[in-house]
């Protein structure tokens, strides 16, 4: 009996538990139908009827139904045609980040197509902000994984992207024989027959630019004909009718040209009214033709209705044969016009190939002189590096009194000397024409807190009564760049102090406009030191400088930054009566944010018994990188080249690594990006004495967690090895 209530009590489960999987099957299905049926309407509505709007909002409703039921799979495809719909939008930053979203939900599992599809158009994403490198790191992420799948005809894609790459960098030989084999691996019958057409299309344009025209249209028409074998895409269609318009009447072909225009505008009007904008000037002469005809037509429709009063006959003859005059005078007079214009641009053109080859020549003169300053500047850090490190090992090492003056001034010198070379390459920063600017909240009377703070030594140093005056309205956070502000103020309190010993120096702010949100504010700061004479206050003073010290740069970069920002500095003074600088500010206001002051602190347990391993060639930065770890208990093992760093991690385990970027035989990037194929836990931070073609940004998309740039600050280095140690 109790046999056969257990078998029931187990049937009954069975039935019930079935039902339940049943049941959240079908459920689980109904949400990624859902999920799904959003996506295909969003991209019908970004593809078809190119209503972008619509497309974002579909595409919205379908993350939210992935991120609800935690379909981290389907919120990845989400990303991927979100950042789709943003890059055909030119809101490329906007699609980068949502590319990158999609990218970090799909590498948690095997790589899929759909990653490769992300990469591939992230690579063209930073293609489109003229970021070469970086989009073939990308580009060549997607051809692993597609190579990986053998999704050939995939890497075709990938392969027009990397010819229109070298097109843009001027290798024009290496870019045509690229485009030629994607012609010749796409067959005519292949779905990828669009890249095919758009690689016909690119040559065609390679042979426009060097004018050979004969080519060119040759080329374009390869473009048209594949185009309309196949699927006829209208806008390749509209693109290469266009372009051989162009071509043809470069080659002096007015009739042909105006062929291909008409066709152009034809498809142009068909396709509706979103794409007008695309339409060129040509398009003016057509709607000109359609005018008059509808004139004519009129005309005509008026003379048949008074057909059939005689009276009115004469009147209508006369009309029609004024009008055909008019229009005839109108039709010579665009012709003579037409033949005008060919002329004026034709000597337009010369004229700004001359200003090319002007602008060219400036280009190179300027990055040749931001080169060697860079070259220069990444030259001297690594002595320096050794100067500064040895200096503070030996301060740590209680020095007699005597030998503790020499060590005072090495650390002094070296400090001025790493100065130097960080306002030579603020300056090449500067005017790189590169620099962002931010927008952050921040609390201006925090801020200047904070400056003044890191000044408190070299006022008393200086015996300098320091006024600090702030407008109490102005009582509220603002939004800009506290970065770029702090430079400004720190760079002028610096030299109001060193010219103004035994002294005063006022730093003055005022709100003078407030309305809507905005404020504009005034910032002052003066002093009454030596003054600057009148002669000396647009070129500077060489004495001056040797005399008080400083390079005399600080200036120079203060009044670059402040054009940058939209203003500019004024300067009043006399000479022995003191020196004022000035300047006004925009800023939104902001929202205030509570005040929290942290202080660092490294505890002893927090770098005792840490393993760390050295990757660095150079023997000298070898010894005093592991005299500072080992004085904070670390230990310390060194490898001095890339290739043995890469097989003992393999084998080995450390808290952390640091590797030097510039190691013999492969580099630390290299390295780096390795290693990462078999370790992505062990933080690995870069030592750097970043030159002109380095950036923070390329090296951490490497596999690097951070960057410490030589020659390092002692606190510094602790300060960020210590962030990667806690962990």
């Amino acid at each position: 009996m109790k046999k056969n209530i257990s078998f029931q009590i187990l049937l009954f489960f069975l039935i019930t538990l079935t039902g339940y999987s049943q049941s959240l099957y079908k459920e689980v299905a109904e949400i990624n139908d859902s999920i799904d049926y959003y996506l295909e309407i969003a991209i019908f509505n970004k593809e078809d009827k190119k209503s972008f709007n619509k497309a974002i909002v579909y595409t919205e409703k379908a993350i939210d139904f992935a991120t609800n039921n935690k379909l981290e799979g389907k919120l990845a495809d989400c990303y991927l045609v979100l950042g789709e719909i943003y890059y055909d939008l030119e809101k490329t930053e906007t699609a980068i980040e949502h590319f990158i979203r999609s990218i970090n939900i799909y590498t948690k599992d095997d790589a899929n197509s759909n990653l490769a599809l992300a990469y591939y158009n992230l690579g063209k994403c930073y293609l489109e902000k003229d970021k070469p490198e970086l989009s073939e790191i990308y580009f060549k992420k997607a051809t692993s994984i597609y190579q990986s799948l053998e999704f050939d005809e995939a890497i075709e894609l990938i392969n027009l992207q990397k010819g229109i790459i070298q097109k843009n960098k001027g290798n024009i030989i290496l870019a045509e024989n690229i485009f030629r084999n994607v012609i010749s691996n796409i067959s005519n019958s292949d779905t990828l027959v669009d890249t095919k057409i758009e690689a016909y299309y690119q040559l065609g344009e390679i042979n426009f630019l060097n004018h050979n025209y004969t080519a060119a249209i040759n080329d374009l028409e390869l473009a048209l004909k594949t185009n309309q074998n196949n699927n006829k895409n209208i806008i390749l269609q509209k693109k290469i009718l266009k372009k051989l318009s162009e071509v043809l009447i470069e080659n002096n072909d007015f009739k042909n040209s105006n062929i291909y225009l008409n066709r152009y505008i034809a498809i142009s009007d068909s396709i509706g009214e979103y794409y007008s904008k695309y339409l060129t000037d040509n398009t003016f002469e057509k709607i000109e033709f359609d005018k008059q005809l509808k004139t004519i037509e009129l005309l005509d429709k008026e003379k048949k209705n008074q057909q059939k009063t005689l009276r009115f006959s004469k009147l209508i003859s006369i009309l029609s044969i004024a009008l055909i005059s008019i229009l005839s005078l109108l039709s010579l007079s665009l012709y003579k016009n037409n033949k005008i214009r060919i002329t004026t641009n034709k000597l337009l053109k010369e004229k700004n190939l001359e200003l090319t080859k002007e602008k060219e020549k400036a280009e190179k003169a300027s990055k040749a002189r931001a080169e060697f300053l860079a070259t220069v500047s990444h030259e001297l850090r690594t002595p320096l590096n050794a100067i500064n490190g040895i200096t503070y090992l030996l301060l740590q090492e209680k020095p007699r009194a005597n030998q503790l003056n020499y060590l005072k001034s090495l650390e002094f010198s070296g400090s001025y000397l790493i100065n130097f070379i960080n306002d030579i390459l603020e300056i090449n920063r500067l005017e790189s024409d590169k620099v962002m600017v931010e927008n952050i909240n921040f609390n201006l009377t925090e801020l200047l807190e904070n400056i003044r703070t890191s000044f408190n030594e070299f006022i008393l140093s200086n015996n300098i009564n320091f006024h600090q005056k702030i407008d109490p309205k102005i009582n509220y956070n603002v939004i800009g760049d506290p970065t770029k502000l702090s430079q400004i103020l720190i760079n002028l309190i610096n030299n109001a102090i060193k010219f103004s010993k035994n002294g005063d120096v006022w730093l003055t702010i005022n709100e003078v406009e407030n309305n809507d949100g905005n404020v504009k504010l005034f910032f002052e700061i003066k002093d009454n030191g030596i003054g600057i004479p009148k002669d000396k206050q647009k070129e500077g003073s060489v004495e001056i400088n040797r005399t008080y010290g400083g390079t005399g740069l600080g200036l120079y970069i203060v009044k670059k930054i402040l054009e940058i920002l939209g203003s500019e500095i004024h300067l009043n003074s006399e000479t022995n009566k003191g020196t004022a600088f000035s300047f006004t500010l925009h800023f939104e206001k902001g929202t205030n944010l509570s005040k929290e002051k942290t202080k660092k602190s490294f505890s002893k347990d927090l770098f005792s018994n840490k393993r760390i391993l050295l990757v660095e060639d150079n023997q000298i930065n070898q010894m005093i990188t592991k005299k500072m770890l080992e004085k904070k208990g670390i230990t310390c093992e060194i490898i001095d080249n890339g290739e043995e760093a890469i097989e003992h991690l393999k084998s080995n385990l450390y808290d952390l690594v640091l590797m030097d970027v510039h190691l013999p035989g492969i580099n630390g990037t290299e390295a780096t990006s390795e290693i990462r194929t078999f370790d992505t836990k062990t933080p690995i931070i870069a030592l750097t004495a970043i030159s002109l073609n380095e950036n923070r940004e390329m090296l951490l998309s490497y596999g690097m967690n951070d960057v410490i740039t030589k020659p390092f600050v002692p606190e510094n280095f602790y300060d960020t090895i210590s962030t990667y140690l806690k962990n």
